[in-house]
Order: structure tokens, then C-alpha cells, then sequence
């Protein structure tokens, strides 16, 4: 696993790479993400060994800058998703809501066609392990609220404000 950190408006990102893209975007630096990283690969079966490796993520740390300052929508880099097909179903649909628009959870069970499975959706959402890539910030509540975002509900007001939301 490659990892690196990169600043950012929502403060220091760590992000990690397995060989076939990015895996991980976590808020907040390596020394606090370290343990989860761990984790996480233990979960997967991927092995123990973490080196840092910034050159390797230097066009993922170009593209997430571009969005950062209004120059980007989508991104064009590979990523390496670890989920269920539930989880990957609902990720889908999260990556099909447009730059600066919102859909309810309601809206994404919908999409999946398990209009019921709104809080399964929320669940799926919570586990997004590629927040920003993978735009769960742009999923709310039915009433138009903003509810639940992993990163803290201040990083989700930032990142839709960015966003025109």
C-alpha cells in the first residue's frame, strides 16, 4: 500500500493506493489514519507493508487541487474500490449526482431500486472510503438538511458551498 498526505481546505488528507489506483481518502493526517489503514488492509487481505510515496500520487494530488479550486468536476484517475455489491451499487449512483447538485437518500434507494433501503443507502454511504472522489457529500436529507457526513457535517457545508450547492 502507497500513502501520502496532501493539504487541502478541508484541512490535511491522507490519501493510499493499492497498484491498481487509489483505495483511501481519509481527512485528517497519516500519524491519525495510520491504525485505520492498518485495519482496513488486515480486513482485505492486502498485506501489512505501508510505504510513503508521494511521487506516485502526484496526478491525484493535481486533480483533487483543480476541484479544490473550482477547475474540476470529475476525476480522470484509477481507482480500487473494496466493497460489497450493495455498497458499490449505491456508489454508483453516487457518482452519477452531478457537480453542485444534491440528491435525498431517498433519492439514491430509489436509484437502486430498493426505494426502502434508505438506511442501508446512509450506511453505505458512511462507508464511501473515497469521500470527495466518490461524492457522498452531495447526498441529504429528504426535508433538504444536511445529515451524516464521515469527514463532520462543517467539511460537507464546505464542499458543497465549493460546489454551488
Amino acid at each position: 500500500m502507497k500513502v501520502t498526505e496532501m493539504d487541502s481546505p478541508c484541512g490535511k488528507i491522507t490519501l493510499a493506493a493499492t497498484e491498481n489506483g487509489l483505495c483511501q481518502l481519509l481527512f485528517g493526517g497519516y500519524e491519525q489514519n495510520a491504525v485505520k489503514i492498518q485495519a482496513w488492509m488486515v480486513k482485505r487481505n492486502i498485506g501489512r507493508e505501508i510505504d510513503r510515496e508521494d511521487e506516485y500520487f502526484a496526478r491525484i494530488k493535481e486533480e483533487l487541487q483543480e476541484y479544490f479550486q473550482g477547475d474540476r468536476r470529475t476525476f480522470s484517475f484509477p481507482v480500487d474500490l473494496y466493497g460489497t455489491p450493495f455498497q458499490k451499487n449505491v456508489w454508483g449512483v453516487l457518482k452519477r449526482i452531478p457537480y453542485g447538485e444534491t440528491q435525498s437518500y431517498k433519492q439514491v434507494a430509489t436509484a437502486i431500486h430498493a426505494p426502502k433501503a434508505v438506511r442501508a443507502v446512509g450506511s453505505a454511504n458512511n462507508q464511501n472510503p473515497l469521500p470527495i472522489i466518490i461524492p457522498c457529500h452531495r447526498v441529504i436529507g429528504s426535508n433538504g438538511s444536511m445529515v451524516g457526513y464521515g469527514g463532520g457535517l462543517d467539511k460537507k457545508k464546505m464542499l458543497l458551498e465549493l460546489e454551488g450547492a
